[in-house]
């Protein structure tokens, strides 16, 4: 069934090109958060455990909400690490040690760049594209990332 949403077709597929990079991103940031939770070492591991186990459960809800709000202009979702890897900005383990400074730091350059990221498409989704509900929706994504962003940071202050 044809999808008649007030958005024409070739600026509901340019804004699903986007949301299946910010999808690849979320899922390679899912991944390396869930590392972080499993593999994290240190006097303070319990605690870092626990909580990147909560970074880990904000992530999972917003690659559901991504993923469906891909669907719900039209397109379908990516689902495999292969197209992830393929389409993401972000890198892989760049670290050498599993301390929790290490993947927090990490972590925390991942949020930053996927904060900028979602912050120019902002605009484009709404003015560009006429997708006012995806720029509302990446709006409250970028909120999500800038509040874990934040507890990242406040891990490193001494």
């Amino acid at each position: 069934m044809k999808v008649q949403i007030g958005i024409t077709d070739e600026h509901r597929q340019l804004v699903a090109d986007e949301l299946v990079k910010i999808l690849a991103d979320e899922n390679v940031l899912y991944v390396k958060t869930k590392n972080a939770h499993w593999n994290v070492e240190g006097p303070d591991f319990y605690e870092k455990h626990k909580f990147f186990e909560s970074q880990v459960g904000l992530l999972d809800e917003v690659i559901d909400r991504v993923a469906e709000r891909i669907r719900s202009i039209g397109h379908y979702a990516p689902a495999s690490l292969k197209s992830y890897l393929s389409l993401t900005h972000l890198t892989e383990q760049t670290r050498e040690k599993n301390n929790s400074k290490g993947f927090i730091t990490e972590l925390l350059a991942d949020h930053d760049s996927l904060i900028i990221i979602l912050r120019e498409h902002i605009h484009s989704f709404g003015n560009r594209f006429h997708d006012l509900g995806t720029a509302d929706f990446i709006t409250a994504v970028m909120e999500t990332h800038e509040k874990m962003a934040w507890f990242l940071r406040s891990h490193l202050k001494n």
